[in-house]
């Protein structure tokens, strides 16, 4: 991010709310751009080079859900996706490809705003320390090269977003601690976070996902009542 105004891309086709959230966002010292169309939410992206994207799942063009997967080959800002359908599957849907965190209409628009400034305060480096960041990580077949941000699996590179990368680095890096939802979100998302804490549960099963870790885990487990840590690895 740079020195200046934080920007941020605000992608709604409600025109009142668009509105009534730019200026919340502005009143916070955010520089905003309001795009109402999926296709031009992308080239306006591109161009502007946003630090934040605040996308709205329904939209006319292209829905949220393909604006955020093509944003993903060229931008790793963080996304946040509105969406009006509180079914579980548009929040997992949303965040498999690539979005860092979502709200639920209706909202409020303090809530949102505090939301956008807790991911900029998110930590730049990530979670682990410099033992990490130095050495690496290995859990059984599975390398962590921190400082290149790379996972592989045996001799397979893994594709993570940004934040599935962090939540895995903060577990390997301390592979014998139970996590808490409380615990990763502060660790992760950084102290200030506010939202649903199941937000976690989502990154993990697209982590475990990723690693072929579904049926069986052996990276990540669950500690039933407790929360997750690192497995043995195969």
């Amino acid at each position: 991010m740079s020195t200046l105004a934080p920007r941020v891309l605000l992608v709604e086709d409600e025109e009142h709310l668009a509105q009534l959230v730019q200026r919340y966002l502005e009143r916070d010292r955010f520089e905003v751009c309001i795009i109402g169309d999926g296709n031009q939410a992308v080239e306006v992206a591109q161009q502007w080079q946003p630090d934040v994207i605040v996308l709205d799942l329904g939209l006319p063009g292209m829905d949220g859900v393909e604006v955020c997967r093509r944003v993903r080959t060229f931008s790793d800002c963080y996304v946040i996706m509105l969406t009006a359908r509180a079914a579980e599957v548009d929040k997992l849907v949303g965040l498999s490809v690539g979005a860092d965190d979502y709200v639920t209409k209706p909202f409020s628009p303090r809530e949102l705003v505090a939301r956008v400034g807790a991911l900029l305060r998110r930590p730049r480096e990530v979670v682990g320390g410099d033992r990490a960041a130095g050495q690496g990580l290995s859990i059984g077949t599975l390398r962590i090269d921190v400082a290149a941000r790379e996972v592989h699996l045996g001799d397979e590179l893994v594709d993570l977003t940004r934040t599935e990368f962090e939540v895995l680095v903060a577990l390997a890096a301390r592979p014998r601690m139970v996590f808490s939802r409380r615990r990763l979100i502060d660790d992760v998302w950084g102290r200030d976070w506010v939202g649903d804490e199941h937000l976690v549960d989502v990154h993990i099963a697209h982590l475990r996902r990723k690693l072929g870790d579904s049926s069986d885990p052996a990276f990540i487990r669950t500690v039933r009542g407790v929360g997750y840590r690192m497995g043995p690895g195969r």
